[in-house]
Formats: structure tokens, sequence, C-alpha cells
């Protein structure tokens, strides 16, 4: 018996429904403003200098590469000044031990040398490495309310997630902790997704009130400028398991797995009864991965894909699968393999992104110090 949808509930107050209209404007204007910085990244690179991170909780996977790390090489190669944040530090925000870090910082500085980010135009850091960037929690915190810190999306779903465990200082502000990742390098431009757009927020609301209540290091010159968002449609990939793509889930397929390692993988993807393959998302969310999966890797158009297997089944979709997967990343794979072997050069890649790192923050600490009168 087919059930009919429940209608979303309605606002129960004027207010509800006034923050929902606010909220959908403000999306509204990002995407606008987001369209505008696309064009003008061909047109004017050096106004930008874009900053991304990742937390090195695990190994980076596939939902990683065509999430966001695909689009690192491409923003490097229009000629903008490319930032990538290992950040280390918020390993601890939500867990009581790091695990094996260091092992996982170096391999994700392999996966971002492998996927094509140059360390001679980019610069690619550790966040536990520059000091001056995380002293300017302490003046940042100084801006922000209890109450805001609690709004924020990720907060809330922490909070939420924690199962009654009391939250910890550095997840509650984590939003903050943000904030000074962009705003110590200066940096005008984050690639998100429209979900992480009140992340971005906190980080100007930062920079507003620091001028307003400490005023500038320079006449007519913020100490910090205004990041805004390089918004992306990412696909949302799903894990082996049918569940959301997650390291902690462990249902991942990693960059650095061996083209046999994939197959395994694959071969225990969850699919559903039916012999005849279609894309449906809705419907059959499992099955249309795997396609979204094959066609994001060359394989063609998801219906087309789904019209060439038919009546194949699920072993007919999971081989097509495994053969464009591997087929894509293989070149990937082979400079990573190289780059793995040599601890060595990705070390002096870390402390050479590290270094410049620390050269941006101590002057932007500098200018912070001038505005606050504390340069002495």
């Amino acid at each position: 018996m087919t059930q009919t949808p429940a209608a979303t509930p309605a606002p129960s107050t004027a207010e509800e429904a006034l923050a929902t209209a606010a909220d959908d404007a403000s999306l509204a204007r990002s995407i606008a403003r987001s369209a505008q910085i696309e064009a003008d990244l061909d047109v004017n690179p050096g106004r930008y200098r874009m900053l991304t991170g990742v937390r090195p909780t695990g190994n980076m996977h596939l939902g990683h590469y065509f999430g966001t790390m695909h689009s690192w090489r491409s923003i490097q190669d229009r000629g903008v000044d490319t930032w990538i944040l290992v950040a280390d530090y918020q390993v601890i925000t939500d867990r009581d031990a790091v695990g094996p870090i260091r092992e996982r910082v170096l391999s994700l500085v392999a996966d971002t040398l492998a996927v094509g980010v140059d360390p001679e135009r980019s610069t690619i850091f550790a966040h536990s490495a520059v000091p001056a960037a995380n002293q300017l929690m302490l003046p940042f915190l100084s801006l922000v309310t209890e109450a805001e810190l609690h709004r924020n999306p990720t907060v809330k779903a922490e909070l939420e997630a924690t199962d009654g465990r009391a939250m910890s200082g550095l997840l509650l502000t984590y939003p903050v902790h943000q904030a000074a990742d962009i705003l110590f390098c200066q940096a005008n431009l984050v690639p998100v997704g429209k979900d992480q757009l009140p992340h971005l927020e906190q980080a100007r609301l930062i920079a507003q009130r620091f001028d307003r209540r400490y005023g500038r290091a320079v006449p007519d010159r913020p100490v910090f400028r205004r990041p805004e968002a390089l918004l992306s449609e990412a696909p949302v990939l799903l894990g082996l398991d049918g569940e959301k793509m997650s390291k902690s889930r462990r249902n991942t397929i990693e960059l650095r797995m061996s083209a046999d390692e994939t197959a395994r993988a694959l071969r225990k993807a969850k699919t559903d009864s039916d012999r005849r393959i279609t894309y449906d998302p809705v419907a059959r969310p499992e099955v249309a991965n795997l396609i979204m999966l094959a066609s994001l890797c060359g394989a063609g158009a998801p219906v087309e894909i789904a019209e060439r297997i038919g009546d194949g089944g699920a072993g007919a979709l999971k081989k097509l699968t495994t053969e464009a997967v591997n087929e894509f990343f293989a070149p990937i794979r082979a400079r990573r393999a190289e780059l793995a072997a040599d601890e060595g050069h990705l070390l002096d890649v870390l402390h050479a992104g590290n270094e410049r790192a620390n050269e941006a923050a101590d002057r932007t600490l500098d200018a912070v110090r001038t505005a606050m009168h504390m340069d002495y």
C-alpha cells in the first residue's frame, strides 16, 4: 500500500517564517555572488587566496575526491593562490585521542600531491605548526557569544549526536577555530557546500566585529579580508553499506587502495534484488550510487550506463563500476605510491608550507596587536 508523503510542517510562528525567508534570501545572495566570483577567477585570479582544509581522521576516499579534492588542482591552475590546511588540531574536537596522526597527516599530504597540487604554487600546511594563527582564538572568542556558538549547525548536530556526553570546550568553539583558520592567512575565497555557509558567515562576522571594536592597524584598510564562498554542487556518494560515505563507518573506497582492493570492496557494495538496472536515485539509492560513481569516473551518463547494463544485474553493474574506478584513478594511485615511498619529500613539502603559513600568521598577528594597542 502506497503512503502519501507527509507534508512539510509549516513554521509554528511568524518569527520562524521570517527566519526561514531570511535564510532563503541569504542563500540566494550567496549563490549569485559565488557565480560572479566563478566568472571572475579566470579574469582576475590574483584577487583571490583560496583556503580549504581537511581533518586527518583517516585516509582520504572517493567521496573526498569528488566532493572537493578534484577542484584543488583546477583552482591552482587558474592562477589562484591556493592554501590547503591539514587540520590536525581539529581531530581532537570530538574524540578522545588523535589515533595514528603522523601517518594520517603524511598520507593526506601524499593524496594532495597525487591529485595534482603543486607545492611550488600552493601552500600545504599543518594546523598545529602555526602558533600565531591559533593565538587569534583569544581575541576572536571575545567577539562571539555562547548563544551564537550553540546556534551553529555543526555544533548543534554534534551536541545532538553526543547522546548525553558533555561537549568539550574545543567542540563548542569549533566555528571560531575555523574562523581563525580562514582569517589568519587573509583568505578571501573558501570552497564550501551550502550547509557550511554558517561557518563562513561566522568568520565574516568576527572580521567585521574586530574592526568595529578595535579599529584598524592601517587607516582605511581592514585588518582582515572578508572571506566569500565558492559554492560547489558536489555529488553525495553513499558508502558501500548504503549509508553516508564516512571514514568512521569504514564504508569507503580509499584513494590509496589498489585495484584488487577496490574490486573486493565494490563486490560487497549494497544493491537491491531487482535484476534490471535502472537509474532511480530516490527509489534505488544504492544502485544509483554505483551508477553515479561509474559516471563520475568517465563511464558515461547515468541513464545511459543503466540502459547499457539492462538485465545484467548487480554483478554487471559492479564490474563496470570497478573497471571505471580503477581506470580513472590508476594515474593518481601510481603517483601516490611514489610519493608515499618518500617520506622525506612529504616532510619537506609540509615544512615549506608551514614556513609560509607562519610568515602570514605572524604578519596578521602583528596587525591584530597593533589594532588592539598591544604592540609593546
